[in-house]
């Protein structure tokens, strides 16, 4: 495994980048064929499409993987075990994607989008497939060094604050598709169709920092557990 799973590694990362470029362009064609002066906005639709969590993580997993696959081929050729700030990004970004996969299937899966809002294949890459990788990454991976409990300080770090960025962006632009004086990622997020408003939201929000430190405490325990059996 120690041989070819850098090849698994660039190949999940080249599908990521494949997946975003494509929602990508989906995106932005639609923006540029709307006969609205709010749907028309490309530079909010830009924004907006790089405002979600998903295409945040899955970017920042096809970028860690990209680098750690590099790693191996290079620096990592002979060293026994991943540098400890690769091992930490790499459980930073295996629990943002594992969580992505998680709440998208529990809570997004049956929404309705508007129809060729969205590119299928892309959409399951992003929500299915490189959530999966990246579990059988933490599970499998050679190189895998033991990480500190302190590691989940720095996995929760990025969750907060995309959480206040996106309340606080929120009602500060107006929605592309609908017109509204505000826009939300996710449904779940938004004040205005949440039962019980921000309360509700709240509730969401706690729901998730949970989800995300119980991932993460997952994702350290089996590196240290790995490690340890290692060394015996």
């Amino acid at each position: 495994m120690t041989t070819w799973w850098p090849y698994a590694r660039l190949t999940a990362s080249l599908l990521g980048f494949a997946a975003i470029i494509a929602q990508l362009v989906r995106t932005l064609t639609g923006a540029a064929e709307a006969t609205t002066a709010h749907g028309s906005h490309l530079l909010t639709v830009g924004t907006n499409f790089f405002s979600f969590f998903t295409i945040l993580s899955n970017l920042s997993a096809a970028v860690m993987l990209a680098i750690a696959a590099v790693w191996a081929w290079t620096a990592g050729r002979d060293a026994a075990r991943e540098p400890r700030r690769l091992a930490v990004l790499l459980a930073c970004v295996a629990t943002y994607m594992i969580v992505t996969g998680i709440v998208y299937n529990l809570l997004l899966r049956g929404i309705q989008l508007p129809q060729g809002a969205t590119v299928p294949w892309s959409n399951e890459v992003l929500h299915v497939a490189i959530p999966l990788f990246l579990l059988i990454d933490v599970l499998f991976a050679p190189k895998r060094r033991s990480l500190s409990w302190g590691t989940l300080g720095a996995i929760a770090a990025f969750p907060i604050l995309w959480a206040v960025y996106t309340l606080v962006r929120a009602n500060l632009i107006t929605s592309p598709g609908t017109g509204d004086p505000y826009w939300y990622p996710y449904p779940f997020l938004n004040p205005h169709i949440t039962p019980g408003g921000y309360l509700g939201v709240a509730g969401y929000i706690l729901g998730i920092a949970l989800a995300i430190i119980a991932v993460g405490a997952g994702v350290v325990w089996v590196a240290r557990r790995r490690a340890a059996s290692v060394a015996a």
